[in-house]
């Protein structure tokens, strides 16, 4: 794919995503689906808090409109709010504007198809096609032209479905909540409001600028010095677009997604509500939540690093469970793509009806030390295909042995490759490390 990495089609706003990209997106999704139907299509809208975010909604809704959709449009919302949506209200499709975790600067679309999907490889292809001038698409003219609708009641509806997901209640739990002044901002407290519980909320007043800055699941040292400062129960923290969960126990101490599908995926086994007895972590998950899962009985089938694939897993082999170690979690019963609000309610229904703190929990699991190092390079794909990188990474593994591993991936949605050493101790972990640093030397961006 030329645009549409592993979550959307992401880049630097007016830099390497511009408006007249989201135009041409709307364009081309607002002709596609209503050409195969025969009738106006129906397209949902949603997006994060970033100051460029309501720009690419203008354009994106005006290129739909003018290829005859209608669109109805939930302003800001979480991502998974958008997929819910999308499947809930039968839309042909839906869009969301967001680049999640990322800085302010950037930003990104991604599409769902109607079952609440990502979106089909070959329509993709398609859009891209249009983007490049490949191909040409007519403008609805008369009655023909498309309307917008607001539609703040499907957000509303999202939140009721958050809150039916809960059959307990949350009278005289402490919580505290870090919405990274992102899209969680105006859905997560009502949730957790309505299910009884004292709620701390930092950084939920969004000024387009200041999404995870310093906050959010990528910043969470703020939320640990809340939830012990406060004495609070249990702590979460969302990212951006609210699709990530990680948690603080109540003692400070984060408990990340490795710890929390232990957690939930122990619990689920033990009613019968885990799949096969599986649950699908990431290559990228700790060497110690496998470990920690032998122990406990679980099978567990690792797939590449990307929500899609863990998804695309469970949804072949019908498993319940999945996730990554950045706080992307899935419950496939219920959802079919992570969401940091329902993971962070599941998270809750353990320690409630197992009546244990988080910290008790989690306990079994003893990570490994990891040392994760991004490197920005000019040539993502070069690099990890030069055979230099390649006897590099295969040169730290021999060298850790049995003792763990190395893990090097180029990111799907930014210039970096990404090497991971795990091993017993820190300093392993750095030498590990630097066989593959010294390889990927001639790539290095400035």
């Amino acid at each position: 794919m030329k645009y549409f990495g592993t979550d959307g089609f992401r880049g630097e706003a007016n830099v390497g995503l511009t408006v007249d990209h989201a135009f041409k997106i709307g364009r081309y999704v607002g002709w596609y689906y209503g050409a195969r139907q025969g009738k106006k299509a129906r397209v949902v809208l949603g997006k994060d808090t970033r100051r460029s975010s309501y720009m690419f909604e203008s354009a994106l809704t005006a290129g739909l409109v003018a290829s005859g959709a209608d669109v109805y449009m939930l302003h800001v919302i979480p991502t998974p709010g958008l997929a819910y949506e999308t499947l809930d209200g039968r839309f042909d499709c839906g869009i969301m504007i967001s680049a999640s975790h990322n800085p302010y600067t950037d930003n990104g679309i991604k599409l769902v198809n109607g079952d609440g999907y990502k979106m089909d490889e070959d329509v993709l292809e398609l859009i891209e096609a249009y983007i490049d001038g490949e191909s040409e698409v007519p403008l609805a003219t008369g009655d023909a032209i498309g309307s917008t609708i607001d539609y703040m009641q499907g957000r509303n509806r999202y939140i009721a479905h958050l809150i039916a997901s809960a059959n307990f209640s949350l009278q005289g739990v402490k919580i505290g909540l870090d919405c990274a002044n992102g899209a969680a901002s105006s859905v997560a407290k009502p949730v957790f409001d309505a299910l009884g519980a004292d709620v701390r909320v930092i950084n939920n007043a969004p000024n387009g600028l200041n999404i995870n800055v310093d906050c959010g699941s990528t910043h969470i040292d703020r939320l640990r010095r809340h939830v012990v400062e406060q004495g609070l129960d249990v702590g979460f923290a969302y990212d951006g677009d609210a699709d990530r969960c990680l948690a603080v126990d109540e003692r400070g101490n984060v408990v990340d997604g490795d710890l929390i599908l232990y957690v939930c995926g122990v619990y689920l086994n033990k009613h019968g509500r885990l799949t096969a007895g599986t649950v699908v972590p990431t290559v990228m998950s700790n060497y110690g939540l496998f470990k920690a899962f032998d122990q406990a009985h679980l099978a567990y089938e690792t797939t590449q690093v990307g929500d899609k694939y863990v998804y695309a897993c469970m949804r072949e082999n019908g498993y319940s469970l999945g996730g990554e170690q950045s706080g992307h979690i899935i419950f496939g019963d219920i959802e079919c793509t992570g969401d940091g609000i329902m993971t962070s309610l599941r998270v809750m229904e353990v320690i409630r009806a197992e009546r244990e703190t988080l910290s008790q929990l989690a306990a079994p699991v003893k990570l490994y030390p990891q040392e994760l190092v991004n490197v920005r390079v000019t040539d993502k794909d070069a690099a990890m295909n030069d055979p230099a990188v390649l006897a590099a990474a295969k040169e730290a593994g021999e060298f850790l042995g049995d003792r763990g591993r190395v893990l090097v991936r180029a990111s799907g949605t930014e210039p970096l490759v990404r090497t991971l050493a795990e091993a017993p101790t820190d300093e392993l972990c750095q030498q590990a490390n630097a066989f593959v640093l010294k390889a990927l030397e001639p790539y290095r961006a400035e």
